[in-house]
């Protein structure tokens, strides 16, 4: 086989790379997972191009950087010049489509003005983007928000055909639990966070999506496919059904991940963010003691429906014509380093799982093996790209396909170092520190060695990954460390100016252009 048939691309919602057992995870086991990459090669090194679902989403769907697409947060739309996974796949007879959330906005002002609207097949498909929405839900839909987008919601109305009655299913039951007195508990109060939800396991979200997934693939027939099957857990609300809502005690927790100098005189955004209220939540042993549960079980819940996946794939012979990706947008500090959410640089946030099998030979010297090649998230098109058998758009793509190390062989010149990125501009943060709209920026570059965070108007953070892998002791300010600090400033500017902003012409029509200036009889400069 010299190439892919299928693509089954699946990533979990704010899942940390060190909460599941074949990274190390000593008490939550997941045995489906670690089956994958005992099938193909684990990357222990990968990391994400922004710690936030929206932009890190558009980088994996565009394999290029967010300086570049432009979607810098969650409700900001992807231009609509910008082509996705399903723009590159649709062409070679591939049925893309997504089950589950991409939390990207449509860039509606750019559609008005081509004409394009969602009522037809290329408006619904530029609108999504570049997916079929075969069951797009991106997992937010508390009831004023619901009704605000219509109060249509294809979930809800499969809930209420099971018998779940009100308006919302989505709110009152999957993520709300039940006091004793019958009343609803809402799954948004992190007290409630270790209750089981009000669903039925079998009628978790989870659970319809690993459901839809099977009926995509099968309704596909022996049409190639791309399936995006995008789980929203283990992402707030942390409400996990029966019987994973309480299987991890807190002898399963992972220790706290944290220092008390780090609160001494820290970095001015850094220690910002420390304040913002769901830091402060998270670093409270009760909430880490209730919410953990929660967070554990929805992993263990996603891992025993991709376990039935797995066998759907098997029985309706797939497995070996279906290359398989399991990943994660960004992890979740869940209150290490005083902080929670995600957004900032620490690898519990910037880090992820990734896990690629290949099913073709060339890949049998790898399999069940790890990888500590430094991986970023837009190199995951180019290697879809080129498993698929398409060329590979150098002058519009900034990741790298990594097929040569799922192979076995070293590539050529490949990279020393990572990139991240994050527009603050929407958070309180910004205002607590006086900071302009456009200013709100901060990018991370990691080597080997040191990971250097650059804020506008602000120091920078530097950390001695080799000294302090705990990225405890900030050396942003250290006199003694000037020197590192201005290396990696310039490792920083080289990746910036590395973007690829001219798309709309090829490498090779460049070269041939220059070659046409000698044949057209435009002289220029001639004596």
């Amino acid at each position: 086989m010299t190439k892919i048939k299928n693509i089954l691309f699946i990533m979990a919602d704010q899942l940390r790379w060190d909460y599941l057992s074949c990274y190390g995870h000593l008490h939550l086991h997941t045995p489906n997972i670690d089956r994958l990459a005992a099938r193909g090669v684990r990357f222990d090194r990968a990391f994400v191009q922004s710690p936030v679902c929206g932009p890190s989403r558009a980088s994996c769907y565009t394999g290029r950087t967010v300086f570049s697409h432009g979607a810098t947060w969650n409700r900001v739309p992807l231009p609509i010049g910008e082509l996705t996974l399903g723009d590159y796949l649709r062409p070679l007879g591939m049925r893309t489509a997504v089950v589950g959330k991409t939390h990207m906005m449509a860039d509606t002002d750019g559609m008005a003005r081509l004409g394009l609207n969602r009522s037809t097949e290329i408006g619904m498909i530029v609108s999504e983007p570049g997916f079929e929405p075969y069951e797009r839900d991106d997992g937010l839909h508390p009831t004023p928000l619901l009704r605000k987008k219509g109060g249509k919601l294809a979930y809800n109305d499969w809930l209420k055909s099971k018998g779940y009655e009100g308006e919302n299913p989505w709110n009152d039951y999957a993520n709300a639990a039940e006091g004793p007195n019958g009343e609803v508990l809402s799954g948004w109060n992190l007290r409630n966070s270790n209750l089981p939800a009000r669903v039925k396991e079998e009628h978790s979200e989870t659970a319809y999506m690993t459901d839809r997934a099977m009926e995509f693939i099968d309704e596909s027939g022996d049409t190639p496919w791309c399936l995006h099957l995008s789980y929203i857990k283990p992402h707030w609300p942390y409400m996990a059904p029966a019987p994973y809502h309480n299987m991890f005690g807190s002898q399963t927790f992972l220790p706290i991940h944290r220092d008390p100098c780090e609160k001494q005189d820290p970095n001015p955004v850094y220690g910002a963010f420390m304040q913002m209220d769901v830091s402060q939540c998270f670093s409270k042993a009760e909430t880490r003691e209730t919410v953990l549960p929660a967070y554990m079980g929805l992993i263990k819940q996603i891992d025993d429906h991709l376990g039935r996946l797995f066998g759907f794939l098997e029985k309706t012979g797939k497995t070996e014509e279906t290359m398989i990706v399991f990943t994660s947008d960004h992890g979740d500090y869940l209150g290490d380093h005083w902080m929670g959410e995600k957004e900032l640089f620490h690898d519990v946030s910037v880090r992820v799982p990734l896990i690629v099998v290949d099913p073709r030979p060339a890949a049998d010297a790898t399999r069940g093996s790890s990888c500590d090649a430094l991986v970023e998230a837009i190199d995951l098109v180019p290697t879809f790209l080129e498993a698929a058998g398409a060329p590979i758009p150098d002058h519009r793509l900034e990741g790298r396909s990594i097929g040569d190390l799922l192979n076995g062989n070293k590539p050529k010149e490949w990279r020393d170092a990572v990139f991240s990125e994050i527009d603050y501009a929407f958070y309180q943060v910004r205002d607590n520190l006086g900071v302009g709209v456009n200013d709100a920026r901060g990018y991370m570059v990691r080597t080997d060695r040191w990971k250097y965070v650059h804020f506008k108007g602000f120091p920078p953070q530097l950390f001695d990954l080799l000294n302090d892998p705990a990225e405890f002791h900030d050396l942003g300010r250290s006199d003694d460390h000037l020197a590192e600090r201005l290396e990696m400033k310039e490792l920083l500017f080289d990746r910036l100016i590395e973007r690829r902003n001219r798309i709309a012409m090829s490498n090779d029509s460049v070269a041939a252009m220059r070659l046409d200036e000698d044949e057209s009889g435009i002289l220029i400069g001639q004596w």
